[in-house]
């Protein structure tokens, strides 16, 4: 019997191409149709996926391919996709978050037959497979087209070239309505258990549990915290979650004198003086956030990324305290004892409760002499903005697929360098050489232990400036009828493949 699964998405993908945007909503789709060399599991652990084995001598890591692997289209994989899919990243222009910084100090991509893949590194990167569980495989046949990338995004977004390796494959894509997948009858791995996937983009948080009580979807994402303890008791569903490694930040231009959201600051940027940055954080009660608007669904952050993950830092562990008083007196020895105007940018219903969190942010920033409102906006409108650095400060999320520190702080605060693919998503613009040369070094590191005490010492200095403000740590959280069963994932991804039915 044909089985179909509807799924609501809190937030509609910015595109269908796999290679555009580093970007959860995307990446969870594009993860369904495509299969990276090396998996992530549920915890961030690595599994062989289109690389069986691998393994490094020196600079060089040899990838073994799985064989007799088909295409959707009944292609064969081979290592020419792979080298396709590698050579094209660079090439995808406009990329708001690339994935470029999953190719990071590679030099060499070669294939010295079908199955095997050798990748040749500028120095030791032991980081190599991790970052791999993040790029698809895209089919070199499928996806060539005139353009430099081949078949551009806009062709990517229709459909033509969109052909992978994964348990599903693309039919169509409404935008605002749904999007279409149907079982892949060529895939490599296990059984998928339904036929077709029908997602549907619902952004109003009340309205995606209003669908799944009435039967019109199977599953939501990020249900509302208010409604969590009345949805579990409902007979006819099942509610999961789950620690995620999600940050919730708070971004702070520092990249000159002139920033667009304080109009009142004489022409000068207050957020350039670190103790203005420390006021700002100081004035913001975490817990009061986590107990009152997560419904306790999330964790204080002191840290961008969890402890004791690699490269968090013990020392890191309690999230800061609030302190009024200390915050207005930083201001006043800043120069601004009156505070001034700020315009805080949000994305509204990317994150759970991004929007009231950030207007909690704003009464507390306001509190101490900050005068701050809230811009808030659709997400795809939102990073347009940020990408064109239209917010003095806003306030985002990163989830790393690395598991360790690494990943978080070359995207987020190592001095952007397009041609290094670092800093992808550092639209702050913060830039520390002691961090970098810490993070560069530990990006060379094979021994674990002594890369994450590198990445510690990072994350301690990074924090040690208030270089960017980390609020909290989300936890996921997945509603879904009764008769289905999903393996939370800390990257928060809504993997429909491992969504199984249980009756």
């Amino acid at each position: 019997m044909a089985r179909d699964l509807v799924v609501a998405l809190k937030t509609e993908p910015s595109s269908m191409d796999p290679q555009y945007h580093a970007l959860t909503p995307n990446i969870q789709l594009s993860q369904s149709l495509f299969d990276p060399l090396v998996c992530p599991t549920a915890d961030l652990a690595l599994k062989p996926c289109l690389a069986t084995e691998w393994k490094a001598d020196g600079n060089t890591w040899t990838f073994k391919l799985r064989p007799n692997v088909k295409f959707s289209d009944g292609s064969p994989f081979t290592a020419q996709d792979v080298l396709f899919s590698f050579d094209r990243v660079p090439k995808v222009p406009n990329s708001p978050s690339s994935f470029k910084l999953y190719l990071q100090h590679i030099t060499k991509v070669e294939a010295p037959d079908p199955l095997t893949v050798k990748i040749t590194t500028d120095e030791p990167y032991p980081l190599l497979p991790n970052n791999l569980g993040s790029l698809p495989i895209m089919s070199a046949k499928a996806a060539a087209g005139s353009a430099p990338e081949g078949k551009t995004t806009t062709e990517l977004n229709s459909g033509d070239g969109l052909v992978g390796t994964g348990p599903y494959k693309f039919v169509s894509w409404k935008r605002g309505a749904e999007i279409v997948f149907e079982r892949n009858p060529n895939y490599w791995g296990h059984k998928v258990d339904f036929d077709k996937v029908i997602y549907k983009p619902i952004s109003n948080p009340a309205a995606r549990v209003a669908s799944l009580l009435s039967g019109d979807v199977d599953l939501i994402e990020d249900p509302p915290t208010d409604d969590l303890e009345r949805l579990k008791k409902e007979p006819k569903l099942n509610v999961i979650s789950k620690a995620s490694v999600r940050i919730i930040y708070v971004a702070l231009d520092q990249n000159g004198d002139k920033t667009p959201g304080i109009p009142d600051a004489d022409g000068k940027n207050p957020l350039l003086d670190k103790r203005v940055r420390e006021a700002m954080s100081l004035a913001i009660d975490r817990k009061a956030l986590v107990d009152r608007i997560m419904g306790g669904v999330a964790t204080p952050a002191a840290q961008l990324l969890p402890y004791p993950m690699l490269g968090a830092s013990s020392k890191l562990t309690n999230a800061q305290k609030p302190d009024v008083n200390k915050a207005k007196d930083l201001l006043k020895q800043a120069g601004y004892p009156n505070g001034f105007s700020l315009v805080l940018g949000t994305p509204n219903g990317r994150y759970i409760n991004d929007t009231k969190i950030a207007q909690a942010l704003a009464s507390m920033w306001t509190r101490v002499g900050i005068k701050t409102t809230v811009d808030a906006a659709a997400p795809p409108v939102f990073f347009k903005n940020r990408n064109a650095y239209q917010y003095s400060a806003y306030l985002a999320g990163w989830a790393t697929a690395t598991g360790e520190m690494s990943n978080t702080l070359n995207s987020l605060l190592v001095t952007p360098n397009k041609d290094k693919g670092v800093g992808t998503t550092n639209m702050s613009r913060y830039s520390n050489p002691a961090m970098d040369k810490l993070v560069e070094a530990a990006g060379t590191t094979m021994d674990d232990k002594q890369r994450g005490a590198q990445l510690a010492q990072a994350s301690e200095i990074a924090m040690a400036d208030y270089a960017m403000l980390p609020i909290h740590f989300e936890h996921s959280v997945w509603a879904m009828k009764k008769g289905l069963k999903f393996d939370a994932r800390a990257d928060q991804e809504t993997l429909v493949q491992y969504v199984t039915v249980t009756k």
